[in-house]
């Protein structure tokens, strides 16, 4: 009988991969383009939180002297029509999107997960009715529910937070609900119902752990679907007050009234929050691909 010492490294067993590395591989293997998408969400989240430390220059900084510069090394993105430098507001922008997407999506995730999985589980006439509300919450324009909102309590990043997380997480609830219904159907959850387990526990520890696929990607989704429509606010007038950079607020405010004396001052604002929405989209979607067992991509 050959020693455990006569064992080659060779034919020892190769240890396995966490989780979490074997599915960043398979992000990079599978989803090339949902990789590098979820390389830009990261970069827009560390810009986001060290948006101080990043910043060349201070957001509201003013200098007549530069006024309008075009984008040059030491500003690259340009001036605005005060001399701001563009690049610092922009990145000053990112930091309130972070904290609004996140905050924001983040609300509307918790809401729809407490009214997809109580109406999932429960079923029965609770079901009918919290279906029907949601039927009718969604019949209604969310722009519009926006704009009549921010008039009466007025602009601001609570009352943003708050409208935005209310419209998303209730429409959410029914994507939640879906994969609730199909869960409660398993062997496991009649088990525990069988011995006697609480309704709280089994929502807890069996359907809650089960739906968290779904749930990560409507999270990811929330924070694209939230820094637009924040960005369409501000556009208009109704988002964050100035003087606080937002990428609405600058694509609205001297953006667009000096945009063909200094086009970088629509076009840096722009590509930011095109880039970050289509990022935040595709790296959504990468996700659900490889999370979703029916889907192609998690073969």
């Amino acid at each position: 009988m050959a020693s455990i010492a006569d064992i080659s490294p060779a034919t020892a067993p190769r240890r396995r991969r966490g989780p979490v590395l074997h599915f960043i591989g398979r992000l990079f293997r599978e989803k090339p383009l949902g990789a590098i998408c979820a390389i830009i969400f990261v970069a827009f989240l560390l810009v986001g939180i060290f948006a101080d430390v990043l910043a060349p220059y201070a957001y509201n900084k003013i200098s007549p002297l530069n006024r309008l510069k075009p984008p040059s090394l030491q500003f690259p993105f340009g001036t605005d029509n005060l001399g701001r430098d563009m690049l610092s507001r922009c990145i000053y922008g990112a930091q309130l999107s972070v904290i609004i997407g996140f905050c924001a999506a983040g609300l509307a995730t918790v809401i729809s997960i407490i009214l997809g999985v109580v109406s999932g589980y429960l079923g029965g006439r609770f079901d009918l009715v919290l279906q029907r509300f949601v039927d009718a919450w969604m019949s209604f324009p969310d722009l519009i529910i926006l704009i009549v909102v921010v008039s009466v309590v007025g602009p601001g990043m609570p009352q943003i937070i708050v409208t935005l997380g209310l419209l998303l997480g209730i429409a959410g609830s029914r994507i939640i609900r879906g994969a609730v219904v199909s869960v409660r159907e398993n062997m496991y959850v009649h088990a525990a119902q069988s011995t006697g387990a609480s309704t709280l526990r089994i929502l807890w520890r069996h359907i809650l752990p089960n739906v968290m696929a779904p749930v990560i990607v409507l999270f990811t989704t929330r924070v694209g679907t939230v820094i637009l429509a924040e960005s369409g606010l501000s556009f208009l007038g109704l988002g964050v007050p100035p003087p606080a950079p937002t990428w609405g607020g600058l694509l609205s405010g001297s953006g667009r009234t000096f945009m063909l004396q200094g086009p970088w001052l629509a076009l840096a604002p722009g590509l930011c929050l095109t880039v970050v929405v289509y990022a935040t989209n595709m790296f959504g979607d990468a996700l659900r691909d490889l999370l979703d067992p029916r889907m192609r991509g998690s073969r």
